[in-house]
């Protein structure tokens, strides 16, 4: 019996991920990852699925590459930052939400996130996350528009599939719950008190 494509693992993962299953979903996505370490759809659903699963170590360290492989992808630095805010490694996280901020000036979450990363090495900010704030959600399930959840482009998936797949170095973001604790990639463009969660993209 052959080893599962890249592409397959991908797809299991991504389904995984839609049943909100993010522990098994790193699992076919490190797989496919391994296979396709320059494919940045596969390292975006890795972070997700780890930043669901609160690894947010690991989550950054996918991001972080995500973000050497496509510099002004918004939803990469974004994600980036907030794995780092989680850890309470603000002085790395400033320039990737800085940047997510700049890229994307018309989302209000960026700029949440970013200032509360700005306020904590001020050395005057509130409890972490204890606030309600907009959030983009990189464990989120349902991504957001412009999202590359569905694409396979580089491994020749049917047309209706590979749109999602090829999306360019601008896009992406997410949404989240209502605490603030995460970022959800897919649900980027929720309204403001929509919070939380680790990134989705938009």
């Amino acid at each position: 019996m052959s080893e599962p494509t890249a592409y397959e693992l991908y797809r299991s993962g991504i389904d995984l991920l839609e049943r909100h299953d993010h522990h098994a979903a790193a699992l076919p996505l490190r797989r496919a990852r391994d296979l396709e370490p320059t494919t940045g759809m596969v390292r975006e659903a890795l972070g997700r699925a780890l930043f669901g699963a609160q690894r947010y170590r690991e989550a950054a360290e996918e991001f972080g590459v995500l973000v050497e492989l496509e510099p002004v992808n918004h939803y990469a630095q974004f994600c980036l930052g907030r794995a780092l805010q989680l850890q309470g490694r603000h002085a790395e996280a400033r320039p990737p939400l800085t940047m997510a901020a700049l890229l994307q000036p018309q989302r209000a979450d960026y700029a949440v996130y970013r200032d509360r990363t700005l306020a904590a090495l001020a050395g005057d900010a509130p409890a972490p996350e204890d606030r309600p704030a907009p959030a983009v959600d990189p464990g989120a399930d349902e991504p957001p528009p412009g999202s590359r959840r569905s694409g396979a482009g580089p491994w020749g998936a049917p047309a209706t599939e590979a749109g999602g797949g090829a999306t360019d170095a601008g896009s992406g973001s997410g949404g989240s719950d209502a605490t603030g604790d995460d970022v959800d990639p897919e649900r980027a463009d929720g309204p403001p008190e929509d919070l939380g969660g680790p990134p989705p993209r938009a």
